[in-house]
C-alpha cells in the first residue's frame, strides 16, 4: 500500500464545486487507487495536535466534527460516519511504542476532525471503511514525524492507507479571496517542494524551515507540514514519490499533494 500526503486546503472543499481539488479527491478510485481498497485507514491529520501521540480508539461509529467556524449552514450538516478501526488503533499504538514513541494515549471519543473526514468524504464517499486518527506534535521537528512515520510502515503490508492531510502551504493571514495569483513566495515555496519531494531530497524536507524559499511566510506553524513528513517516513527508507496533483485557491492556498512508493515496489 502506498502512502499518500494530501493538502486538505478549506473546509469549503467539501462544498465548493468550483475548486480543481474536489473533482481530484472525487476521482480517486478510479484514477488513483483504482482497483484497491484499503482494509482500513490510518489519517495523521494537521488538525489534532498534542503534546504527545494520541490515537482515537473508536468501537462503533466516528463522530463528525465541526472544527471550523463562520462558514456556510450546510457544511455542518455533512456526516461521515465511517466505523471505528480499534485494531488498527492498538497495532498503531504498539508499533510507534516499541519505536520509543510514548507515552500514547487511547481517545475513546474523539472523532474525525475535518482534515479527515473531508477528503475522505470525497475519495470514499460510503463511509464504509474503518478509520481511525493520530495526533502530531507540533512542538516536536520534522526528522520526529519522518521517524513516527517510519515506525508505522509495517502497517502498509496489511493493507492499511496510510494519510497525511494538510496543506502545502498554510498563511492564514495571506488569504485573498479576489482571484489573485498566488504570491511569489507561495509559488517559491511550492516548487521548491515539488522539487525536493520529487528529487527524494528527503533531508531537505525535513530541515525546510532551513532549507526551503520563503517558509516562514508559508508555513507559520509546521501543523499543516509535519502530516507530509509521516507519510514519507510511512513509505519506508528513501521512497519514490509522485505529483498526484496540484492547484491554488484563496490566492496562496496549495493543494500540492504526493504518492509515496516503497523502494522495494519499484524493483
Amino acid at each position: 500500500m502506498d502512502t499518500y500526503y494530501l493538502s486538505h486546503g478549506s473546509p469549503t472543499l467539501s462544498i465548493d464545486e468550483s475548486l480543481p481539488a474536489r473533482p481530484f479527491l472525487k476521482s480517486w478510485r478510479s484514477q488513483v487507487m483504482p482497483g484497491v481498497r484499503p482494509r482500513a485507514i490510518l489519517v495523521v491529520s494537521a488538525h489534532w495536535d498534542t503534546r504527545s501521540p494520541e490515537i482515537n480508539v473508536i468501537n462503533g461509529t466516528n463522530d463528525t466534527i465541526y472544527d471550523f467556524y463562520g462558514f456556510p449552514k450546510p457544511m455542518y450538516k455533512l456526516k461521515y460516519p465511517a466505523p471505528g478501526a480499534p485494531l488498527l488503533a492498538r497495532k498503531a499504538r504498539d508499533l510507534l511504542l516499541n519505536a520509543g514513541f510514548g507515552p500514547i494515549k487511547e481517545d475513546t471519543n474523539r472523532g474525525l476532525d475535518h482534515g479527515a473526514w473531508v477528503p475522505l468524504l470525497l475519495m470514499y464517499p460510503d463511509a464504509d471503511i474503518p478509520v481511525c486518527q493520530l495526533s502530531l506534535q507540533s512542538d516536536r521537528d520534522a526528522t520526529y514525524h519522518y521517524n513516527m512515520g517510519r515506525a508505522l510502515a509495517p502497517l502498509r503490508e496489511e493493507g492499511v492507507l496510510i494519510i497525511g492531510s494538510g496543506s502545502a502551504t498554510h498563511n492564514l493571514r495571506a488569504l485573498a479571496f479576489d482571484n489573485k495569483p498566488p504570491p511569489t513566495w507561495a509559488i517559491d515555496f511550492d516548487n521548491w517542494l515539488k522539487d525536493a519531494v520529487l528529487n527524494r531530497r528527503y533531508d531537505e524536507v525535513n530541515h525546510f524551515y532551513e532549507k526551503a524559499p520563503s517558509a516562514k511566510l508559508a508555513q507559520p506553524w509546521p501543523d499543516h507540514f509535519y502530516p507530509l513528513h509521516v507519510a514519507i517516513g510511512a513509505a519506508g527508507g528513501n521512497p519514490v514519490s509522485e505529483l498526484i496533483h496540484t492547484s491554488w485557491s484563496a490566492g496562496s492556498l496549495s493543494y500540492t499533494s504526493f504518492r509515496f512508493k516503497s523502494p522495494a515496489a519499484n524493483e
